[in-house]
């Protein structure tokens, strides 16, 4: 028999064994560090945002974290961290949350890159917010995309006239703002001018934008940047400052200009 034929020595066949089982040990102990890593960090982020925000303790919030936790653990910060939740409350706003925060900090007492959130609203709880502009017929507004769509009675010699009024939802400094973008009378649309020709100073009140400030009633570090109208939904876009996290300056309510 030539050395190419001899059998492979027994030791060899048992270290490749044990190397074997090693790998799969410390593939197992990875593997269940990564999950073990990723549970906690879910929860606390979880803990932070129902402490910093003002949520119901019980209230629903599922937390995700892109990529692999271990390392982001290790370098103090996690790169991408998304947390959803539905019927969220967060001042005179009721809807569906999507929360996008960076740079999130592993360990308390810092501040996160930043973020960013969007709130969808349906026809329903968009009526609730807007019943708050003084006057505003929040009761007959409709989604009509990209618009939203009421009527508004002008009041003529005592006499209610119903006019329908299309706007345009937007933000400006923070506050959400509702700009016309048409009219209609009697099953015809007519523009801004003839509406003034025909009513005079009583269209005034349907000719402007209308604003509504929320600032003083969410923590300070979201900022409303947008507002559109999607489908069946309002979606309002803020931004966030890193700060919610450990400045308690930026986690009390702001304030209206």
């Amino acid at each position: 028999m030539t050395d190419a034929a001899a059998p492979r020595p027994r030791n060899s066949r048992r270290w490749i064994a044990i190397l074997i089982v090693v790998v799969v040990l410390v593939t197992g102990a990875v593997v269940a560090a990564e999950f073990i890593a990723r549970s906690v960090v879910t929860s606390t982020v979880r803990s932070l945002v129902v402490k910093n925000v003002g949520l119901p303790d019980d209230q629903n919030v599922d937390v995700a974290v892109a990529g692999i936790v271990l390392p982001q653990v290790l370098g103090g910060r996690l790169d991408d961290v998304t947390i959803t939740s539905n019927d969220v409350t967060l001042g005179p706003i009721t809807g569906d949350v999507v929360v996008d925060m960076r740079g999130v900090p592993v360990s308390g007492g810092a501040a996160a890159e930043g973020g960013t959130a969007s709130v969808a609203l349906d026809e329903d709880q968009l009526r609730t917010l807007l019943a708050q502009i003084p006057g505003f017929p929040s009761g007959t507004v409709q989604m009509a995309a990209p618009d939203l769509a009421f009527v508004n009675e002008l009041s003529v010699f005592g006499v209610g006239i119903p006019v329908g009024v299309s706007v345009t939802p937007g933000a400006a400094n923070g506050d959400l703002t509702l700009t016309p973008a048409g009219f209609e009378l009697g099953g015809n649309s007519i523009d801004a001018e003839t509406l003034r020709s025909q009513f005079g100073g009583v269209a005034d009140s349907i000719l402007g934008t209308r604003s509504l400030c929320i600032a003083d009633r969410l923590p300070a570090a979201l900022r409303l940047t947008s507002a559109t109208v999607q489908g069946q939904n309002l979606l309002a876009g803020f931004d966030i400052d890193g700060g919610l996290l450990n400045d308690p300056a930026l986690q009390r309510d702001g304030f209206c200009d």
